[in-house]
């Protein structure tokens, strides 16, 4: 749904501000500038279990949002009996390191019976602060379940209701720096394997494996069947790359402690390389451009049965760096 029209020079009639637990409430004839939301068959969402509903993406201040509705509460934070409503800042990733958004923000419900809006905003805070930590306000608590279903408030009429909101940017900084760093206690390795067939007849630059989870992120071997810089020509050269970097968000880093193998299928003899990386989007691979001669793969007994060698990859994220 578009934004509804308004006219600036429209005089709002406002009845008298009523603050209580920190909200406040007025009545408007006005409706909300920049969205609104009309649910039909409201009732429906309950008896379909949808205990939770994001509205489409709007745009006001220069700034991406949505509206989030808990028709039942916000089970999350063991509310109960009441409606609860969000603002939602969405679209962030390609915002400055840093960056940080004041708004005024008020929520809208309308009164269908006197065709004028109920406009709740925080009493004690006039200005909600967004930041990469705190992408969402609202209330826990925005109306109470037997105030909506009241007909006498002419709230839900028809089976149908109306919420809104109007955002007001009033302050912007990035001041480009600070980060959060998670490191993850009792962090749990995950190991992969992968069988290289036809070893000798390989004959691009390099091959990768199946694309394997670890520390919820995505990750594979990267094999060089000729050697990568100073391995090429006489040496396997043997990568791990982060598989999902391309789409953290800026200045995400994710630390990672690994160890690559190409085992002896005949003895237990395998060739191991260890180390720890910082993985990013300008910084996805790690390895050793000389992990095997190709001597030792030739003649040595075990790193090849029937032309085929198995490497392995054993993976822990250890820390995930994300900008403030």
């Amino acid at each position: 749904m578009g934004s509804p029209e308004f006219d600036d020079l429209q005089v709002i009639d406002l009845l008298p501000c009523v603050s209580f637990a920190g909200i406040e409430r007025m009545v408007s004839a006005t409706p909300p500038a920049q969205y609104v939301v009309k649910i039909q068959s409201y009732s429906s969402l309950s008896k379909n279990s949808v205990g939770k509903y994001e509205s489409g993406v709007f745009e006001a201040g220069g700034y991406k949002w949505k509206l989030v509705l808990y028709p039942n509460g916000n089970k999350s934070k063991n509310v109960k009996d009441h409606v609860s409503l969000y603002l939602s800042m969405v679209e962030t990733s390609s915002l400055p390191s840093g960056w940080e958004v004041h708004a005024l923000v008020r929520f809208f419900l309308r009164d269908q019976d006197k065709d004028n809006y109920l406009i709740i905003q925080d009493a004690m805070r006039k200005e909600w602060h967004f930041h990469g930590m705190k992408l969402e306000c609202g209330f826990d608590q925005f109306i109470p379940l037997k105030t909506l279903n009241d007909a006498q408030n002419g709230y839900l009429m028809d089976d149908t209701c109306v919420f809104g909101a109007e955002v007001s940017v009033t302050k912007e900084k990035s001041t480009g720096q600070g980060e959060n760093l998670l490191m993850i206690k009792g962090a749990i390795s995950q190991k992969h394997v992968w069988k290289v067939d036809n070893f000798w007849k390989l004959d691009k630059e390099f091959y990768d494996s199946k694309v394997f989870m670890a520390g919820n992120y995505k990750w594979k071997i990267r094999l060089y069947p000729n050697g990568k810089g100073s391995g090429l020509e006489g040496f396997v050269s043997l990568y791990l790359v982060s598989a999902d970097t391309d789409t953290l968000p800026p200045g995400t880093k994710v630390f990672a402690g690994f160890s690559l193998r190409v085992m002896d299928q005949l003895q237990g003899n395998n060739v191991t390389g260890n180390a720890n990386h910082w993985f990013s989007a300008s910084d996805q691979q790690q390895g050793w451009g000389k992990f095997i001669s190709h001597i030792s793969v030739r003649h040595l007994y075990g790193y090849l049965t029937n032309d085929a060698c198995l490497v392995e990859a054993e993976v822990t994220v250890l820390g995930v760096l994300n900008a403030l």
